[in-house]
């Protein structure tokens, strides 16, 4: 796969990046693959077949493996059968919201002497995909292509949606139901350990964004999760941004007093910390002020 291609934007209704589904990373993929080739400026029917090649795939895995034609055919089949439960609001009245409960993909063409499968979108899903002008959400798929936590290229997507105002708080509820882990992880430590940490990680690992963060409780239960993010300034920054709430640590900033967090230079860093507030989090209050200047 080229870099051009890697480059293609990928835009969806954020009707659709708040909809409750689960898709596997393979499943990501080849759906992302095919929302890149929609044409935003004509009309879109479901009669369109979109093409994604056993070349194209392998690349954005990184894998030569003979079995590739074999792993994206199933991909496919797992997606065909994926349901999607997206809320609707057309009236723009909230006590009238609706839920509708479609498919991703209509049918799938095998091709297999051609190295390649052919997908077309269920006609429900058409309106989320083009001729969007308003409340949509915007990346591209070289941003979560490295990506193997599906529940990271979930997360990726809502950080992007609210990427101008760099904070993102939703409800622990909120989040398993738009992930749809049903009874997966109750206990919130699981959740933590199985969900949000290794997505924030892979966030910070694969990447445009720097992400951390918080919980917030109603009462003695988390109720709330918090995520603070931005663009990433350089390479050098990136592993700092994979450190979890409560590791900011003052000490470890310290090794680097000469140079940079977020960057923000320390110089500046150490000029206007609050009392008791440590480096890494003045670094974040400027950043996050200088985006609101």
């Amino acid at each position: 796969m080229t870099q051009q291609k890697l480059k293609q934007p990928v835009y969806k209704s954020n009707a659709l990046i708040e909809a409750s589904y689960r898709l596997s990373p393979a499943e990501q993929r080849i759906m992302l693959s095919c929302i890149t080739q929609v044409r935003r400026d004509q009309t879109l029917t479901d009669e369109v077949m979109y093409s994604v090649s056993v070349a194209d795939y392998a690349a954005l895995i990184g894998s030569e493996s003979g079995s590739v034609y074999n792993e994206l055919a199933a991909a496919a089949l797992r997606l065909k059968r994926r349901e999607v439960w997206i809320k609707e609001n057309p009236n723009g009245e909230g006590d009238k919201e609706e839920t509708l409960v479609t498919g991703w993909v209509q049918s799938i063409r095998y091709r297999k002497t051609e190295g390649r499968i052919e997908l077309r979108f269920t006609k429900d899903m058409l309106p989320y995909l083009t001729q969007l002008t308003e409340q949509f959400t915007r990346y591209t798929l070289a941003d979560v292509a490295k990506m193997t936590s599906a529940h990271g290229m979930r997360l990726y997507e809502l950080l992007c949606q609210w990427h101008a105002a760099g904070e993102r708080e939703v409800s622990v509820k909120w989040l398993r139901e738009a992930f749809q882990l049903g009874g997966k992880y109750p206990a919130i430590k699981d959740f933590k350990k199985r969900v949000i940490e290794p997505a924030v990680e892979q966030i910070n690992e694969h990447s445009p964004l720097w992400c951390k963060w918080d919980q917030r409780k109603t009462g003695r239960r988390v109720s709330h999760l918090i995520f603070t993010f931005g663009e990433k300034t350089s390479k050098s920054l990136q592993k700092g941004r994979k450190e979890q709430p409560g590791a900011s640590s003052t000490e470890k900033k310290d090794k680097n007093a000469t140079g940079a967090i977020y960057g923000i230079p320390m110089a500046v860093i150490k000029t206007k910390a609050k009392p008791g507030e440590s480096y890494e989090d003045a670094a974040l209050r400027l950043l996050t002020e200088s985006r609101h200047s």
